[in-house]
């Protein structure tokens, strides 16, 4: 006596909501946004024109010097140092060096700062790290207050991620990542330097 199995179903497709983008990650994506610009073409070949000359009404080969031979011309191309992308750290070198057996090879603390202090000390400290060969630097911005009415003096710790964005920050570093608990957690960044050429 043969037993029939009921016939097997597919599970039921359950469709996948987007999620919507906190005001920190739109803010973040509205200034990334408004930084980019479109790639530029290549650029076109140039035509070589050839000019004709009309030949000189013929004169005494002795009363005249002949002309210089004419130079060819090099097309110039403007070609602008292009900054390129970030990447971020990888997952390995995060925990190496949360653990401490990577080292940070200096620090910068941008705690009490002015925007534009802190800018200008930013960028200083990368130039120094990258000219001297540094691979990963702590930078910390500080967490600032999350919670009542001061809640802005964080603004450190959101401006920082958005100047590592930035060209003149870009050809400094190679990525970024959220430090370690250890090194500071959200109000501390490891920066991996870019290696001078």
């Amino acid at each position: 006596m043969s037993t029939k199995r009921p016939p097997v179903l597919d599970p039921p497709q359950v469709a996948r909501r987007r999620r919507a983008l906190s005001e920190d990650e739109r803010a973040l994506w509205d200034s990334i946004a408004t930084q980019t610009k479109p790639l530029r073409k290549r650029a076109r070949a140039v035509k070589i024109v050839a000019v004709v000359v009309a030949p000189p009404d013929p004169v005494k080969p002795s009363a005249r010097k002949p002309p210089p031979p004419l130079k060819a011309i090099k097309p110039v191309l403007d070609t602008p140092k292009i900054a390129p992308p970030l990447a971020p750290i990888g997952r390995r070198e995060k925990s190496s060096l949360s653990r401490g057996k990577k080292e940070i090879d200096a620090r910068i603390d941008l705690h009490g700062m002015t925007q534009h202090r802190a800018h200008a000390a930013l960028l200083t400290f990368l130039h120094r790290a990258h000219r001297d060969g540094l691979t990963f630097v702590l930078v910390i911005t500080g967490k600032g207050r999350t919670v009542g009415p001061e809640s802005e003096r964080g603004i450190l710790r959101r401006q920082v991620p958005l100047w590592l964005s930035l060209p003149e920050f870009r050809m400094l570093v190679v990525g970024y990542e959220e430090a370690g608990i250890g090194h500071g957690g959200e109000g501390a960044l490891y920066v991996r330097v870019r290696r001078a050429r």
